[in-house]
């Protein structure tokens, strides 16, 4: 979604609040859960649904 709105990583984080480092984790899959606010937050910038950026995968 980033790259269909041309948009840096780097931007998102300021607009959504949170910090490069917490974004990459999350873009990455390095961490297991994530708060509604933030995603509510990614969605709106990104003019996305959840789907658009989440994927289910089994451990």
């Amino acid at each position: 979604m980033l790259a269909k709105r041309k948009m840096k990583s780097n931007e998102l984080a300021e607009r959504i609040g949170l910090t490069t480092v917490n974004l990459s984790l999350l873009k990455t899959g390095k961490i297991k859960a994530i708060r509604l606010s933030s995603l509510e937050a990614i969605c709106k910038v990104l003019e996305c649904q959840p789907g658009d950026i989440l994927e289910f995968r089994e451990d």
